[in-house]
């Protein structure tokens, strides 16, 4: 499919209470260009320190009102939001395309989770956060459960998925009464701006969503605002650890942060070898191995290792490699360093022992990017200091064990400290309940791959990849506070503790 218009697009500024506005001076500019074709300039940014302030303190003269807004009037804003993410999915799948490099397919199925997020929302995670009501909490008394927004939460976004991800913050944190400050990533400041058209173009009050652009710099200040009460973040390990650090003198400040993933499939002896490798290819290489859930240890039984890897290899060979715009299964890398970063894992592989089976390097598809190829290594020995085999490589390779014993691959599943996802493919429930226990693992999926997750489930891992904050059906639950009242109609005890005398005197 062809591209309907590539122009630039226009920078607007930074939306702050409820209009756009660009800054007065820069304290940092740059480029966007599409990582499928570099000729292709899709923006150019610029950001201000002080909107950081400026966007704080309009979520927080918003918060009030919205908070105290019937939850009825909150899904009627939402329903309009939710028309109009329909109404642009195609204009907002195009940029998603270009910014990040995905393929239109691809992207269309984010700019469609957008409206959906909504629906799933308040259709079904709603039901978490309703009032509980308990009877005789103490006795004769009746104990109620309600839960109350925080208050401004700020909203990190990553660029792998520039909308989807912080849409999963974002919506629930409004229905629930919060107001908003979204931070794009720095990659993607697009779709950022973008997001803050179709929110402004649905109606929303002025000041309960706000989006800056900006790069650390703007996201240390952001989370560091006295004003602002939760960070809801998607990204990589090590920015989710400097928000930690960040934010040690802030003991009120919730954190919800959905970090990094160095995910294990395991495929035993009795596994339909067929759905094992069409599912691992899917896991391993869709969006260019850039999804925080994608495989990246395939750990095998050695009674089918070489009719695994024979299939697995004959069919990564086959997969095409392209322009947003073509019939593509993997777009670009992000950027140049994510090309280096990912040649420079080859040679570690290599360097560490791993053997070759499909080298990774750049690739000329015919438009300037940042193209490579998939890749794929085994591994002889597991060595959990090994550089290659305990990192997260945000790219398209898969290392390769084999075992004969399932604790050995749990025990390769655990070694890398992050805990995200792990697959498993055998048709034994036993070992499946096995790593319900012994994984640690957020998600555990049983003959289906790494990748992909429902909303109607929480997301979120263990270790160095979450701070037991899922998201996905579950985010609802950290944007309110639980309030527990007892609530007394009774008239004055028949008879009070020892040692008080009462008397009340008209």
């Amino acid at each position: 499919m062809k591209s309907q218009n590539l122009n630039t697009i226009e920078y607007r500024g930074d939306y702050i209470g409820g209009r756009f506005i660009k800054p007065e001076r820069s304290d940092g500019d740059w480029d966007i260009r599409s990582p499928a074709d570099l000729k292709d300039h899709v923006i150019s940014v610029k950001s201000s320190y002080d909107h950081a302030q400026a966007a704080c303190a309009a979520a927080k003269m918003a918060f009030r009102s919205w908070a105290h807004a019937a939850l009825d009037e909150r899904k009627e804003h939402l329903f309009r939001l939710k028309k109009a993410f329909q109404e642009r999915a195609d204009e907002m799948a195009q940029v998603i395309a270009r910014e990040v490099g995905k393929p239109l397919w691809e992207a269309k199925t984010e700019a469609g989770a957008l409206a959906n997020k909504i629906d799933i929302t308040l259709e079904h995670s709603l039901k978490l956060i309703a009032d509980e009501h308990v009877s005789n909490a103490l006795p004769g008394i009746e104990g109620v459960v309600r839960f109350k927004p925080r208050g401004v939460m700020a909203v990190i976004g990553p660029f792998n998925f520039p909308a989807h991800l912080p849409n999963g913050h974002i919506i629930p944190a409004l229905i629930s009464g919060n107001t908003v400050v979204f931070k794009p990533s720095d990659k993607t400041p697009a779709v950022g701006q973008m997001m803050a058209e179709i929110i402004h173009q649905s109606g929303l009050p002025a000041g309960v969503f706000n989006m800056i652009q900006g790069q650390s710099e703007i996201s240390r200040r952001l989370v560091q605002h006295e004003d602002v009460d939760g960070v809801l973040f998607t990204g990589s390990y090590e920015v989710g650890l400097k928000i930690k650090q960040d934010t040690l003198d802030h003991y009120w400040k919730l954190l919800a942060l959905e970090m990094g993933g160095k995910n294990s499939t395991v495929v035993w002896s009795d596994a339909d070898l067929k759905k094992a490798v069409y599912e691992t290819l899917v896991g391993a290489y869709m969006t260019t191995g850039q999804r925080c859930s994608c495989t990246s240890k395939v750990i095998l039984h050695r009674s089918i290792r070489d009719r695994f890897i024979e299939n697995f290899h004959a069919n990564a060979k086959k997969i095409a490699v392209g322009h947003w715009s073509t019939d593509s299964f993997m777009g670009p890398l992000i950027s140049k360093e994510s090309v280096e970063k990912y040649l420079r894992f080859q040679e570690i592989a290599k360097r560490e022992g791993a053997e070759s089976i499909m080298r990774g390097k750049a690739l000329d598809v015919g438009h300037e990017g940042y193209y490579v190829t998939p890749s794929i290594h085994t591994v002889e020995r597991f060595n959990r200091e090994s550089v290659y085999q305990k990192n997260e490589i945000f790219g398209p390779n898969v290392a390769i064990y084999t075992v004969d014993d399932f604790d050995e691959a749990l025990n390769i599943v655990n070694a890398s400290g992050f805990g995200l996802v792990m697959a498993l493919f055998s048709k034994d429930r036993a070992l499946y309940e096995k790593a319900l226990v012994d994984a640690k693992v957020g998600l555990l999926n049983w003959n289906r791959t790494t990748n992909g997750s429902s909303s109607r489930l929480p997301f979120g891992g263990m270790g160095k990849s979450g701070n037991d904050r899922p998201s996905g059906h579950f985010a609802i639950q950290y944007c309110v506070v639980p309030v527990a009242s007892l609530e007394d109609s009774t008239a004055l005890p028949a008879k009070f503790p020892p040692g008080l005398t009462y008397q009340f005197e008209n």
